[in-house]
């Protein structure tokens, strides 16, 4: 008797899915069940919080061209008298 040797390979890949439906939950929360995927939740990013807040404040208060190029031409000024010395 000839034994055979076989070989499985698997290929894990990681996708964000978006849940339109309430019944795609579901048929997702099936197939976890089955061992055919796993789901894992993502926590709240403290970063992307942080980086969203700016953006509604900059909405909300939006920063002309002239006001950034009077802090960049302060920033220079600053720099290039600290290097003078």
């Amino acid at each position: 008797m000839k034994w055979h040797a076989i070989y499985y390979i698997y290929i894990m890949s990681t996708l964000q899915v978006n849940i339109l439906n309430p019944k795609a939950a579901k048929l997702l929360k099936t197939l976890a069940d089955l061992n055919l995927i796993s789901i894992k939740e993502e926590k709240d990013d403290e970063f992307l919080k942080v980086v969203n807040g700016i953006r509604k404040k900059a909405k909300s208060n939006p920063i002309s061209f002239d006001d950034i190029t009077k802090e960049v031409e302060a920033v220079r000024t600053a720099r290039y008298a600290k290097s003078k010395r």
